[in-house]
């Protein structure tokens, strides 16, 4: 069992697998953080995916890799936006999408696909079934990060969509490990889903 699921790292440089176990450490601590609505998502996450973005470029994954060039900048943002404060209190807290950040949701997840298409296409990286499942999933990816910075409790929902689809597309990459690491986001996001509910709930009533 271990030989199946591992077997690809035989030939990897010692420096990319240490790389890799560091981001999906630092992937699953910011996830966990993002559970907990704590301001760490952001350091740990930008971390993850800055360590992500070398990987994949070395990978030759540039939907993957532009997934997570995305991610720190919206990290960034997100940091800002979430340690916003207005007569002491926190001016943007865990709430629902409006009609108009659906509509914007919309317009970025097919805008992200339209780039992603183009830029596949100009690569000539539609050579495999799973590059155009690729340009899904970095459109689910694109609008969940950006919800999430908005601290939008529907995150969560487009993060366990694109996780799930992520289990099974890295591993057959072969990226058992990043594979592995997607399984966890996936669990960690349902309950992530469920405290934000139960923390909105509260500020409801």
């Amino acid at each position: 069992m271990i030989e199946f699921l591992f077997s690809q790292y035989k030939n990897y440089p010692a420096i990319e697998i240490m790389l890799e176990l560091t981001a999906i450490l630092f992937g699953l601590l910011s996830v966990w953080y993002a559970k907990k609505d704590s301001i760490w998502v952001f350091p740990t996450g930008i971390i993850n995916t800055a360590i992500y973005t070398y990987l994949l470029w070395k990978w030759s994954l540039l939907g993957d890799m532009m997934i997570n060039i995305y991610y720190v900048v919206m990290s960034v943002y997100g940091w800002y936006h979430w340690t916003r404060k207005k007569g002491g209190e926190v001016a943007f807290p865990i709430s629902k999408m409006t009609s108009i950040e659906k509509k914007w949701s919309f317009i970025i997840f097919s805008g992200t696909v339209v780039f992603v298409v183009g830029i596949y296409t100009f690569f000539n990286k539609f050579t495999n079934w799973t590059s155009y499942i690729d340009t899904l999933v970095t459109g689910i990816f694109f609008v969940a990060m950006w919800l999430m910075a908005k601290r939008k409790i529907e995150n969560w929902i487009l993060w366990i969509a694109g996780d799930i689809i992520s289990v099974p597309m890295y591993f057959i990459k072969g990226y058992s490990f990043t594979s592995i690491q997607y399984l966890i986001f996936t669990i960690i996001a349902v309950f992530g889903y469920l405290e934000w509910k139960r923390i909105l709930k509260l500020k409801i009533f």
